[in-house]
Formats: structure tokens, C-alpha cells, sequence
């Protein structure tokens, strides 16, 4: 039986197909689940109404806390309350 040589640019190039195929195949492996990042902007209702009213220009001193949609006893996106006034000061 007679022995075949391999071509080097054939071996080189069945080596890059292979690491492509195995680079793209990473693709579709599930990733470990990881813990929710947490926000750091969740505040009180009472220091936004402090923040307001502590505010020194002219709306700050005649009007104070201004709240007429109620938007800070809400929760946006199920964020809870803390939450949807973080995203609010954000």
C-alpha cells in the first residue's frame, strides 16, 4: 500500500476550518445564569421631597416637591417603588 503525503496548505487550511467550526459552535452553549445587577440610584420618596425642598433657585423655594402625576408612589416596569425613583433621578 503506498503512503500518501499531505500537502501543508491542506493541512493548514483543514486546521482553520476546524477552528472556525469550533469557534461558531461556542455560540449556541447556554451561559451560566447570573445574579441581577442592582441599582445604586433607588432612593426614598422622603429624599427626593428633602432634595426639592432644599433646592435654593425660585421654584425650589416657592413650589418645593411637585409630584401631580403621583409618579413616585408608582412602579415603572415592575421595579417597585425605590426603583422607579431611581430610574426617575436617573
Amino acid at each position: 500500500a503506498g503512503t500518501r503525503s499531505l500537502d501543508p496548505s491542506s493541512v493548514t487550511m483543514k486546521s482553520a476550518v476546524l477552528a472556525l467550526t469550533f469557534g461558531a459552535a461556542t455560540a449556541f452553549v447556554q451561559l451560566a445564569p447570573t445574579a441581577p445587577a442592582q441599582t445604586t440610584l433607588a432612593a426614598a420618596k422622603d429624599e427626593v421631597v428633602a432634595l426639592a425642598e432644599a433646592n435654593p433657585d425660585f421654584l425650589g423655594k416657592t413650589i418645593g416637591f411637585w409630584d401631580p402625576l403621583g409618579a413616585l408612589d408608582s412602579s415603572f416596569w415592575g421595579l417597585g417603588n425605590e426603583g422607579t425613583i431611581g430610574y426617575l433621578r436617573h
